[in-house]
Protein backbone atom coordinates (compact mmCIF):
# COMPACT_ATOMS: atom_id res chain seq x y z
CA UNK A 1 0.00 0.00 0.00
CA UNK A 2 1.70 3.39 -0.97
CA UNK A 3 2.93 5.95 1.39
CA UNK A 4 0.56 8.09 -0.25
CA UNK A 5 -2.68 6.44 1.24
CA UNK A 6 -2.49 8.65 4.46
CA UNK A 7 -3.47 11.63 2.52
CA UNK A 8 -6.91 9.96 1.93
CA UNK A 9 -9.53 12.94 2.85
CA UNK A 10 -12.30 12.00 5.28
CA UNK A 11 -15.42 13.45 4.00
CA UNK A 12 -17.67 13.62 7.19
CA UNK A 13 -17.90 16.67 9.93
CA UNK A 14 -15.04 15.88 12.49
CA UNK A 15 -17.22 17.84 14.98
CA UNK A 16 -20.31 16.69 16.77
CA UNK A 17 -23.32 16.97 15.36
CA UNK A 18 -24.67 19.05 17.31
CA UNK A 19 -21.88 21.52 17.58
CA UNK A 20 -23.90 25.02 16.47
CA UNK A 21 -26.97 23.78 17.78
CA UNK A 22 -29.05 27.11 18.36
CA UNK A 23 -26.32 29.23 16.47
CA UNK A 24 -26.53 30.88 13.30
CA UNK A 25 -24.57 30.97 10.10
CA UNK A 26 -24.49 33.05 7.03
CA UNK A 27 -22.59 31.82 3.87
CA UNK A 28 -22.25 34.11 1.40
CA UNK A 29 -21.47 33.26 -2.06
CA UNK A 30 -23.21 29.17 -0.40
CA UNK A 31 -25.16 28.34 -3.66
CA UNK A 32 -22.70 26.59 -5.27
CA UNK A 33 -18.86 25.22 -5.02
CA UNK A 34 -17.13 25.26 -2.09
CA UNK A 35 -19.59 28.12 -0.30
CA UNK A 36 -22.52 25.06 -0.98
CA UNK A 37 -20.17 22.57 1.05
CA UNK A 38 -19.49 24.38 3.87
CA UNK A 39 -23.05 25.50 4.16
CA UNK A 40 -23.59 21.57 4.18
CA UNK A 41 -21.23 20.80 7.18
CA UNK A 42 -22.82 23.48 9.46
CA UNK A 43 -25.94 22.26 8.86
CA UNK A 44 -25.03 18.87 9.64
CA UNK A 45 -23.75 20.33 12.69
CA UNK A 46 -26.95 21.75 14.19
CA UNK A 47 -26.72 25.58 12.76
CA UNK A 48 -29.44 27.52 11.42
CA UNK A 49 -27.74 28.33 7.88
CA UNK A 50 -28.45 31.16 6.23
CA UNK A 51 -27.16 31.04 2.33
CA UNK A 52 -26.73 34.22 0.51
CA UNK A 53 -26.50 35.19 -3.42
CA UNK A 54 -27.40 36.79 -6.22
CA UNK A 55 -29.14 33.97 -7.95
CA UNK A 56 -32.66 33.66 -6.17
CA UNK A 57 -33.32 30.45 -7.78
CA UNK A 58 -29.67 29.10 -7.13
CA UNK A 59 -29.76 29.27 -3.48
CA UNK A 60 -33.46 28.22 -3.05
CA UNK A 61 -32.65 25.10 -4.84
CA UNK A 62 -29.27 24.56 -2.80
CA UNK A 63 -31.22 25.09 0.49
CA UNK A 64 -33.82 22.52 -0.20
CA UNK A 65 -31.18 19.99 -0.85
CA UNK A 66 -29.15 20.73 2.25
CA UNK A 67 -32.15 20.83 3.77
CA UNK A 68 -33.62 17.48 2.21
CA UNK A 69 -29.67 15.89 3.02
CA UNK A 70 -29.08 17.05 6.72
CA UNK A 71 -32.92 17.81 7.95
CA UNK A 72 -31.62 21.16 9.54
CA UNK A 73 -33.35 24.58 8.81
CA UNK A 74 -31.13 25.84 6.21
CA UNK A 75 -32.66 29.59 4.31
CA UNK A 76 -32.08 30.90 0.83
CA UNK A 77 -31.49 34.69 1.19
CA UNK A 78 -30.79 36.74 -1.75
CA UNK A 79 -27.85 39.41 -1.64
CA UNK A 80 -25.26 41.43 -3.85
CA UNK A 81 -22.20 42.03 -2.10
CA UNK A 82 -21.34 44.76 -4.75
CA UNK A 83 -24.48 46.74 -3.71
CA UNK A 84 -24.45 48.34 -0.07
CA UNK A 85 -28.35 48.76 0.08
CA UNK A 86 -28.43 44.91 -0.38
CA UNK A 87 -26.41 44.26 2.25
CA UNK A 88 -28.03 46.55 4.56
CA UNK A 89 -31.69 44.82 3.04
CA UNK A 90 -29.65 41.30 3.94
CA UNK A 91 -29.25 42.54 7.40
CA UNK A 92 -32.49 43.76 8.18
CA UNK A 93 -34.34 40.34 6.86
CA UNK A 94 -31.93 38.52 8.95
CA UNK A 95 -32.97 40.31 11.83
CA UNK A 96 -36.43 40.17 11.14
CA UNK A 97 -36.54 36.61 10.81
CA UNK A 98 -34.34 36.30 14.17
CA UNK A 99 -31.32 34.55 11.98
CA UNK A 100 -28.52 37.20 12.42
CA UNK A 101 -25.47 35.18 12.41
CA UNK A 102 -23.12 34.46 14.93
CA UNK A 103 -20.70 33.42 12.20
CA UNK A 104 -20.16 34.73 9.07
CA UNK A 105 -18.56 33.13 6.01
CA UNK A 106 -17.54 35.53 3.40
CA UNK A 107 -17.14 33.44 0.57
CA UNK A 108 -18.72 35.55 -2.05
CA UNK A 109 -16.15 35.92 -4.94
CA UNK A 110 -15.21 36.72 -8.69
CA UNK A 111 -12.47 36.19 -10.69
CA UNK A 112 -11.00 35.02 -14.03
CA UNK A 113 -8.19 34.52 -16.16
CA UNK A 114 -6.21 37.34 -17.89
CA UNK A 115 -2.62 38.88 -19.19
CA UNK A 116 -3.21 42.27 -16.89
CA UNK A 117 -2.12 44.38 -19.60
CA UNK A 118 -6.11 42.90 -21.66
CA UNK A 119 -8.09 43.96 -18.04
CA UNK A 120 -11.04 46.41 -19.02
CA UNK A 121 -11.69 48.73 -16.39
CA UNK A 122 -15.39 46.75 -16.08
CA UNK A 123 -13.50 43.47 -15.56
CA UNK A 124 -10.96 44.52 -12.85
CA UNK A 125 -13.17 46.64 -10.41
CA UNK A 126 -16.05 43.70 -11.16
CA UNK A 127 -13.82 41.50 -8.78
CA UNK A 128 -12.60 43.97 -6.29
CA UNK A 129 -16.82 45.31 -5.88
CA UNK A 130 -17.23 41.11 -5.46
CA UNK A 131 -13.95 40.16 -3.45
CA UNK A 132 -12.85 43.57 -1.59
CA UNK A 133 -15.69 46.03 -1.11
CA UNK A 134 -18.58 43.13 -0.61
CA UNK A 135 -16.23 41.21 2.26
CA UNK A 136 -16.14 44.72 3.93
CA UNK A 137 -19.22 45.50 3.78
CA UNK A 138 -20.80 42.84 5.06
CA UNK A 139 -18.02 42.60 7.60
CA UNK A 140 -18.56 46.61 9.00
CA UNK A 141 -22.31 46.29 8.92
CA UNK A 142 -22.98 42.82 10.60
CA UNK A 143 -19.83 43.64 12.77
CA UNK A 144 -20.99 46.62 14.19
CA UNK A 145 -24.06 44.86 14.99
CA UNK A 146 -22.40 42.49 17.13
CA UNK A 147 -20.34 45.50 18.97
CA UNK A 148 -23.33 47.56 19.46
CA UNK A 149 -25.43 44.43 20.38
CA UNK A 150 -22.59 42.80 22.53
CA UNK A 151 -23.11 39.30 21.24
CA UNK A 152 -19.72 39.12 19.75
CA UNK A 153 -19.31 36.60 17.22
CA UNK A 154 -16.80 35.06 14.45
CA UNK A 155 -16.11 36.12 11.01
CA UNK A 156 -14.29 33.79 8.50
CA UNK A 157 -12.81 34.84 5.04
CA UNK A 158 -12.32 32.58 2.33
CA UNK A 159 -9.15 33.73 0.48
CA UNK A 160 -6.56 32.57 -1.66
CA UNK A 161 -2.70 31.05 -1.17
CA UNK A 162 -1.92 33.68 -4.18
CA UNK A 163 -3.49 36.74 -1.74
CA UNK A 164 -0.28 36.10 -0.02
CA UNK A 165 2.34 35.39 -2.80
CA UNK A 166 0.39 37.28 -5.66
CA UNK A 167 0.15 35.51 -8.95
CA UNK A 168 0.01 36.55 -12.34
CA UNK A 169 -3.09 36.58 -15.08
CA UNK A 170 -5.71 36.91 -12.16
CA UNK A 171 -4.08 40.54 -10.31
CA UNK A 172 -7.47 41.78 -9.54
CA UNK A 173 -8.16 38.89 -6.97
CA UNK A 174 -4.66 38.42 -5.77
CA UNK A 175 -5.00 42.22 -5.10
CA UNK A 176 -8.67 41.89 -3.65
CA UNK A 177 -7.78 38.87 -1.37
CA UNK A 178 -4.38 40.39 0.23
CA UNK A 179 -6.51 43.41 1.17
CA UNK A 180 -9.48 41.00 2.67
CA UNK A 181 -6.39 39.05 4.43
CA UNK A 182 -5.24 42.44 5.77
CA UNK A 183 -9.07 43.23 6.74
CA UNK A 184 -8.63 40.34 9.33
CA UNK A 185 -5.20 41.10 10.54
CA UNK A 186 -6.53 44.91 11.30
CA UNK A 187 -9.55 44.01 12.85
CA UNK A 188 -8.33 41.39 14.89
CA UNK A 189 -6.43 43.85 17.02
CA UNK A 190 -9.39 46.54 16.93
CA UNK A 191 -12.25 44.39 17.86
CA UNK A 192 -11.32 41.79 19.79
CA UNK A 193 -12.04 43.72 23.20
CA UNK A 194 -15.70 43.50 21.49
CA UNK A 195 -15.75 39.70 21.39
CA UNK A 196 -15.42 39.06 18.11
CA UNK A 197 -12.56 36.63 16.02
CA UNK A 198 -11.67 37.36 12.55
CA UNK A 199 -9.98 34.50 10.60
CA UNK A 200 -9.00 33.70 7.10
CA UNK A 201 -8.43 30.85 5.46
CA UNK A 202 -6.40 30.11 2.09
CA UNK A 203 -7.19 27.09 0.06
CA UNK A 204 -4.73 25.90 -2.44
CA UNK A 205 -6.06 24.05 -5.36
CA UNK A 206 -9.63 22.09 -4.99
CA UNK A 207 -11.75 21.32 -7.20
CA UNK A 208 -15.14 22.73 -8.12
CA UNK A 209 -16.87 22.67 -11.51
CA UNK A 210 -17.69 26.37 -11.57
CA UNK A 211 -14.23 27.58 -10.61
CA UNK A 212 -12.37 24.98 -12.96
CA UNK A 213 -14.32 25.65 -16.11
CA UNK A 214 -13.47 29.45 -15.87
CA UNK A 215 -9.95 28.94 -14.68
CA UNK A 216 -8.91 25.90 -16.23
CA UNK A 217 -11.20 25.21 -19.40
CA UNK A 218 -8.43 22.81 -21.26
CA UNK A 219 -7.73 20.93 -17.90
CA UNK A 220 -3.85 21.34 -18.14
CA UNK A 221 -3.92 23.52 -14.85
CA UNK A 222 -5.26 20.29 -12.49
CA UNK A 223 -2.93 18.05 -14.03
CA UNK A 224 0.02 19.94 -13.80
CA UNK A 225 -0.90 20.99 -10.24
CA UNK A 226 -1.52 17.67 -9.07
CA UNK A 227 2.07 16.54 -9.87
CA UNK A 228 3.94 19.34 -8.21
CA UNK A 229 1.42 19.20 -4.78
CA UNK A 230 3.55 17.12 -2.02
CA UNK A 231 0.39 15.40 -1.65
CA UNK A 232 -0.05 14.97 -5.16
CA UNK A 233 -3.85 15.27 -4.88
CA UNK A 234 -6.44 18.46 -5.26
CA UNK A 235 -8.00 19.43 -2.31
CA UNK A 236 -11.66 18.17 -1.59
CA UNK A 237 -14.09 20.37 -0.43
CA UNK A 238 -15.14 18.67 2.86
CA UNK A 239 -12.15 18.90 3.98
CA UNK A 240 -11.76 22.27 3.87
CA UNK A 241 -15.57 22.38 5.01
CA UNK A 242 -14.20 20.64 7.94
CA UNK A 243 -11.37 23.32 8.76
CA UNK A 244 -14.02 26.09 8.37
CA UNK A 245 -15.96 24.68 10.89
CA UNK A 246 -13.36 23.84 13.34
CA UNK A 247 -12.16 27.37 13.19
CA UNK A 248 -15.52 29.18 13.86
CA UNK A 249 -16.02 26.65 16.52
CA UNK A 250 -15.51 27.13 20.23
CA UNK A 251 -12.49 24.93 20.30
CA UNK A 252 -10.51 27.48 18.23
CA UNK A 253 -11.45 30.86 20.38
CA UNK A 254 -8.24 31.95 20.99
CA UNK A 255 -6.92 31.83 17.53
CA UNK A 256 -8.09 35.45 15.69
CA UNK A 257 -5.99 37.57 13.29
CA UNK A 258 -4.48 34.32 11.21
CA UNK A 259 -4.43 33.41 7.53
CA UNK A 260 -4.74 29.74 7.39
CA UNK A 261 -3.05 28.43 4.68
CA UNK A 262 -4.33 25.06 3.49
CA UNK A 263 -2.90 23.81 -0.06
CA UNK A 264 -1.49 20.64 -0.03
CA UNK A 265 2.02 21.97 0.31
CA UNK A 266 1.61 24.39 -2.23
CA UNK A 267 3.07 27.56 -1.70
CA UNK A 268 6.53 25.92 0.07
CA UNK A 269 6.83 23.48 -2.62
CA UNK A 270 6.44 26.26 -5.43
CA UNK A 271 8.68 28.30 -2.81
CA UNK A 272 12.10 26.37 -2.46
CA UNK A 273 14.71 27.41 -4.09
CA UNK A 274 16.21 23.75 -4.79
CA UNK A 275 12.97 21.78 -5.00
CA UNK A 276 13.22 22.17 -8.40
CA UNK A 277 15.61 18.90 -7.82
CA UNK A 278 12.46 16.82 -6.35
CA UNK A 279 12.14 15.70 -10.20
CA UNK A 280 15.86 14.27 -10.24
CA UNK A 281 16.16 10.07 -10.21
CA UNK A 282 18.12 8.31 -8.35
CA UNK A 283 20.82 7.63 -10.75
CA UNK A 284 21.19 11.52 -11.57
CA UNK A 285 21.74 11.82 -7.47
CA UNK A 286 24.23 8.96 -7.83
CA UNK A 287 25.77 11.38 -10.51
CA UNK A 288 26.00 14.83 -8.36
CA UNK A 289 27.77 12.53 -5.67
CA UNK A 290 30.36 11.41 -7.90
CA UNK A 291 30.88 14.58 -9.50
Amino acid sequence: MSLLNRFIPKKIPMLSAKEYAGQNVLVTGGGTGLGRQIATFYSRLGANVVIASRKQDVINKTASEINDETGGKVFAFPVDVRNHDSVLDLKYQLNLKGLFPDVIINNSAGNFISPTKNLSYNGWNSVLDIVLKGTFDITLEFGRQMIYSEMGGVILNISATYGQTGSAFVVPSAVAKAGCDNLVKSLATEWGKYGIRLLSVAPGPIYTEGAFSRLDPTGEFEKSVTQKLPTERLGEKEELANLVTYLTSDYANWMTGQVVTFDGGEVCSNSGEFNSLMKLSASDWDKLRRA
